[in-house]
């Protein structure tokens, strides 16, 4: 089953490009489905000239259509991050202070993993 449309997951940035790997959603989508419940994409493939990617000064995993940002918090956070180790995602990143709270997922081969971070 497929829980995120296109849309959900093209880019932002106004170009409205749809490059997100399929093999990386066939894993969000099983999270998902594990999760239980429905998942907000804050952003998902980013182009080069996003404006989250162009001060990067590296290509990142949104880039590479293989990463996902999803808005959750507090309970609903810890238990995104249980069905995730579960999952085995290889990166993830946690921003869980003030406004805008999130979960990064990434599945990207080209940058170092496994690995966890916060913003």
């Amino acid at each position: 089953m497929n829980y995120f449309s296109e849309d959900e997951l093209r880019c932002k940035c106004g170009c409205g490009v749809y490059k997100f790997d399929p093999d990386a959603l066939a894993k969000l989508n099983r999270i998902r489905m594990s999760y239980g419940e429905p998942l907000i994409v804050t952003s998902g493939y980013r182009c080069l000239d996003h404006p989250a990617e162009r001060h990067k000064g590296h290509i990142g995993a949104h880039s590479f259509g293989m990463a996902v940002d999803l808005a959750v918090s507090h309970e609903k956070a810890h238990k995104l991050l249980k069905v995730a180790m579960y999952y085995d995602v290889p990166r993830i990143g946690i921003n869980q202070r003030g406004e805008g709270r999130f979960i990064h997922l990434d599945w990207c081969d080209e940058l170092p993993s496994p690995t966890i971070w916060s913003y």
